[in-house]
């Protein structure tokens, strides 16, 4: 946020598609992003996801099918999202939202390396079905 300025670019119009899982923003300088889900929530601006100082990030993975349960605004400066995982930290501000915009593409694409440089996958831990004990056996 301290990147706010009278002349940064803010929404005019933000508009989920919850099927598609895309978010998209109309600033008002004209400009019009198109955000996966997925995008915003392996990016979020949290502690939790970015860390504390650069060089602790931590790599999201299983997250292509997330999808945003929940925006809300904070003040005139920010959005909070909640995703369908659970997460729900990190303000996604005016002059983030646009830099990120700006820059999805080289993002995007530095978030898929990372993933094949670890082996990790975009999507979701499919878990194996719980087993119950049979009590009847005697």
């Amino acid at each position: 946020m301290a990147g706010l300025t009278k002349d940064t670019p803010h929404p005019v119009e933000i508009k989920l598609h919850q099927q598609s899982r895309i978010l998209d923003i109309t600033f008002s300088d004209g400009r019009t992003f198109h955000y996966t889900c997925e995008f915003l929530r392996v990016h979020s601006p949290s502690a939790e996801v970015s860390g504390h100082a650069p060089g602790q990030e931590v790599l999201q993975t299983g997250k292509k099918t997330v999808n945003i349960r929940k925006i809300e605004p904070v003040g005139h400066y920010a959005i909070q999202l909640n995703f369908t995982d659970g997460h729900n930290t990190g303000l996604y501000s005016w002059d983030l939202l646009y830099k990120y915009g700006l820059n999805q593409d080289t993002m995007w694409q530095r978030y898929l390396q990372r993933l094949q440089e670890t082996g990790a996958s975009r999507d979701p831990v499919s878990r194996p079905p719980t087993l119950t004990p049979n009590h009847s056996c005697k």
